[in-house]
């Protein structure tokens, strides 16, 4: 590689947000990252190195503790899919309208895709690669609030009439879709909940936070099929031992599930498992129900 391709170690803090001292920590004490060295042993960084603190500084928000990203990112998926050219145009196009705050723009988009795509690939190739891509942005992007706001707001909408409109024409015992994570919106929590409706399965959405004997309450009074709890970076077990007296099938995760995972499994509730993403639930709400029929 070419000396002009290479990155100081202050471009790669001024390119990250991470500050040098940091980064340095983070090469010695874990081995996080491995520098390329000039004949006087200055630190050079590549493209991938740029790419993968962006991975380090996913996980940390995610939770995970500085010790445990290693593993997790050489155990995970945790890098955004490199999508092909009409998925990535669909998904720039899509950051732009947000940029623009064009709802119109937004809309019109998301229904063309959704008139030529199944819901399953969407997710796949554009609605989660494209929470990657904004979360990436919304990092250091000085109008993050504002895009953040906007995005979410129009989110909740689309995919809440969605959800509604399916459910109508759904009969049976709903999936139970909750969150303990401290956060004003989850998207994927939504896109689970649209991901699910979409292909034949009721779901009801606690969209709030609430508490493991909250939980139980609700789950006394709907009998749902199953039960989806998407945690948050910290992880309290005493405040989920009460879902120990729920039968149902209990799905735990998200985006930190293989942060928690560990202690989810001590914890040895009956008939759960474990989940990172939309279509894994949907995968193990079908493989629990082999007659559910999905729709085309």
């Amino acid at each position: 590689m070419r000396s002009e391709d290479h990155l100081p170690i202050g471009e790669l803090a001024r390119r990250t947000g991470v500050n040098p001292v940091t980064l340095r920590a983070w090469e010695r004490r874990y081995g996080l990252l491995i520098p390329d060295r000039t004949p006087k042993g200055h630190r050079l960084y590549r493209e991938a190195h740029v790419q993968k603190v962006l991975d380090i500084l996913q996980w940390l928000e995610r939770g995970a503790s500085v010790s445990q990203v290693r593993d997790l990112l050489e155990n995970s998926n945790s890098t955004p899919p490199v999508l092909n050219g009409d998925w990535q145009a669909r998904c720039t196009q899509l950051i732009e309208a947000i940029a623009n705050l064009a709802q119109r723009s937004l809309d019109q988009q998301l229904n063309q895709a959704m008139a030529l795509y199944p819901a399953t690939t969407l997710c796949d190739q554009l609605l989660l690669p494209l929470l990657e891509q904004l979360e990436q942005r919304w990092r250091h992007h000085f109008d993050a609030g504002l895009e953040q706001s906007f995005f979410h707001t129009w989110l909740r909408s689309k995919l809440g009439a969605r959800v509604y409109h399916d459910n109508h024409s759904l009969e049976g015992p709903p999936v139970l879709l909750a969150s303990v994570a401290e956060q004003p919106f989850n998207e994927r929590l939504w896109l689970t909940a649209w991901l699910l409706s979409s292909s034949g399965v009721a779901v009801e959405v606690l969209e709030y936070p609430v508490t493991g004997k909250q939980l139980v309450h609700v789950v006394d009074r709907l009998q749902p099929r199953a039960v989806v709890l998407y945690l948050g970076a910290r992880l309290d077990v005493p405040a989920l031992m009460p879902l120990e007296g729920v039968t149902q099938l209990k799905l735990l995760g998200g985006i930190s599930a293989p942060i928690h995972q560990e202690r989810l499994e001590t914890m040895g509730l009956a008939n759960s498992q474990l989940f990172e993403t939309p279509q894994q639930v949907l995968r193990l709400i079908q493989q629990s129900t082999p007659s559910l029929d999905a729709r085309p």
